[in-house]
């Protein structure tokens, strides 16, 4: 984790963040450097990086650049970044056994590093790098996405509420 001062440099208008351990498969909301909410998540299971195309979950400094989903009943299904009108459930699960599914809620994540996590063929807005809800049977711990960061839906609601859009993402190993 970095200090609230590290944060405070890249974000001189708020000392609130998120930091996303990859190894630690856990995020923490810290304000003023104290840790207010923790919560554990799914990262990639091809691991860190941020090329388009490699289904690892991007590094480096983020923000929220949009909150998708606000008032939706848990466990609706967004797709394309829009409610489907579905409600997940395990029949629902069976009838689209391939469907990766996002649910409940979306933080859509926009890198803020040139090069690293921003523009060109890495940047994590346009390869669609979310803060998203999953079926909680497939949060197991342990790196499973295709590159999103996922949690479970009552934390994801919870947290969806904590923060604004613009708030620093730091997402590390």
């Amino acid at each position: 984790m970095i200090s609230g001062s590290a944060a405070t440099n890249v974000f001189a208008d708020t000392a609130r963040y998120l930091d996303v351990s990859i190894s630690e498969q856990r995020l923490r909301l810290l304000d003023e450097g104290a840790v207010v909410a923790e919560f554990p998540v799914s990262t990639a299971k091809n691991g860190p990086g941020e090329k388009k195309g490699s289904y690892c979950t991007p590094t480096g400094w983020h923000k929220i650049r949009a909150k998708i989903g606000a008032g939706l009943p848990i466990n609706s299904v967004l797709a394309g970044r829009r409610p489907t009108g579905e409600i997940y459930t395990p029949e629902l699960a069976l009838q689209h056994p391939q469907r990766d599914w996002i649910l409940s809620r979306i933080l859509w994540l926009g890198g803020l590093e040139p090069g690293k996590n921003r523009y060109g063929n890495v940047d994590t807005t346009w390869r669609y790098i979310y803060i998203h809800g999953s079926p909680d049977e497939l949060m197991q711990g342990q790196p499973e996405s295709h590159g999103c960061i996922r949690m479970l839906n009552a934390d994801l609601i919870v947290l969806f509420e904590q923060v604004a859009v613009g708030c620093g993402v730091w997402i590390h190993e």
